[in-house]
């Protein structure tokens, strides 16, 4: 079987969701988007709803109309998108509540769907998303007498715990929001193991959830193994993958596996990246393709029928910083081609 097999473990995200939500002072939500960071929201967001979560977030209407359709009527479901033309169908239909961005959102809201909840998102300096603070000063009354549900902005620095924006943006957030009687929300994962001065009434855990930095005492969700197809000896002089990438200097046994970047293994591994055999580390050799990948096995006494990308010996976050990216981007691009194995339901 040549289908690389990636393990989800639910019992770990459960356990990460508890150790963060226990952390906050308020209310933990639950970040789903992207296909609940890539893992599959089908399975995901239950097992999370029945940890306790009761509020999650998306990014689109679309993917809080899927995850309506998954979690039934119970929970609320937030999106960060807002209302954009042509939502409010999806809106209504789904109960969903957007979170709205600006000015022209709000109009579009009210006159769409007048009566149906929302909440406001507040740019306090990231200047991606929500009203700026003299956008906001000239709606906050309107707004408010909308009854809106929730009042959020985000974080641009919390995985950098030292760096001044963060207590730049919490001041900015109380000077939008002090006195407000409406629910208020700053930070994901980041912003809860800053401290409860960044808490709030709701936050909304994410990528610590699936795993990842910066919450380093995260639980492994994910293993990866993938296949090895074929293994062959490289005498010295001979090259191995397109574009003749890389040329043996010693005899070398290389081991050909069945995954590339179709599946999400990056083509910036390629000469910086490892899979491991056991306890036995091996190089990645020439380029990653699009189904397959070239490792060096010299060292390993007895061949796996798989070798491990993801795992107790590498994560997602390891694998980010060969390539000079981050854990999310790692999880989010996952491919489609794996046989998905869920643990701990």
């Amino acid at each position: 079987m040549a289908q690389a097999q990636l393990t989800i473990d639910l019992a770990a995200i459960r356990a990460n969701w508890r150790a963060l939500a226990k952390l906050t002072t308020g209310e933990a939500g639950a970040v789903v988007k992207a296909d609940a960071y890539g893992l599959g929201m089908d399975k995901v967001a239950p097992a999370l709803a029945e940890e306790g979560a009761r509020r999650f977030f998306v990014a689109i209407a679309e993917e809080g109309v899927r995850l309506r359709r998954i979690l039934g009527p119970g929970p609320e479901i937030c999106v960060f998108g807002g209302h954009m033309e042509g939502d409010a169908d999806l809106l209504r239909d789904a109960r969903l509540t957007p979170m709205l961005n600006s000015i022209d959102q709000m109009l579009r809201h009210v006159e769409a769907l007048p009566g149906h909840p929302f909440g406001i998102q507040l740019d306090s300096g990231m200047n991606r998303l929500g009203m700026e603070p003299a956008e906001w000063s000239a709606l906050r009354d309107i707004a408010l007498a909308q009854n809106p549900v929730l009042i959020m902005s985000h974080l641009a620095c919390a995985d950098e715990p030292e760096h001044g924006m963060s207590a730049f943006q919490l001041r900015t957030f109380r000077e939008m929001t002090d006195g407000i009687d409406v629910p208020r929300s700053l930070s994901a994962t980041g912003g809860i193991l800053m401290g409860e001065d960044y808490h709030f009434d709701v936050t909304r855990p994410g990528i610590g959830v699936y795993g990842g930095m910066p919450f380093a005492d995260a639980q492994r969700v994910v293993e990866l193994l993938v296949p090895v197809i074929q293994t062959r000896e490289v005498t010295p002089g001979e090259s191995v993958g397109y574009g003749n990438a890389w040329v043996a200097r010693v005899p070398t046994r290389v081991a050909t596996l069945s995954a590339g970047y179709a599946d999400g293994v990056h083509r910036a591994l390629a000469q910086k990246g490892y899979f491991w055999a056991g306890e036995t580390r091996c190089k990645i050799l020439g380029r990653v393709s699009m189904d397959l990948i070239t490792v060096d096995v010299t060292a390993v006494k007895e061949m796996p029928r798989h070798l491990e990308l993801l795992g107790p010996h590498q994560t997602i976050d390891k694998v980010a910083d060969a390539i000079g990216t981050i854990g999310y981007e790692v999880l989010t691009s996952l491919g489609s081609r794996y046989a998905r194995t869920y643990t701990g339901a």
